[in-house]
């Protein structure tokens, strides 16, 4: 019989004030890491991830991240 699995999906933005002022900023690295090392200690492991690119206002734009996380049902 096929092990169950379970998901989730974590959605991580570039910070608005950094895209306005500064033009980019980049994704938040360290706040990626730390969601990612709670989500690990609870068993979630990185099943799959996704870049996009996301309008703010009119001529902004920012990154983002979605990752899908999956771990085994007991």
């Amino acid at each position: 019989m096929a092990q169950r699995k379970e998901y989730k999906v974590i959605h991580v933005v570039e910070g608005a004030c950094g895209t306005l002022f500064l033009g980019s900023s980049g994704l938040p690295i360290r706040k990626m890491e730390a969601i990612l090392n709670e989500e690990a200690a609870d068993g979630w492991e990185v099943a799959f991830q996704v870049i996009e690119q996301k309008r703010m206002a009119l001529f902004w734009s920012r990154e983002a991240v979605v990752l899908t996380l999956v771990r085994d049902v007991d």
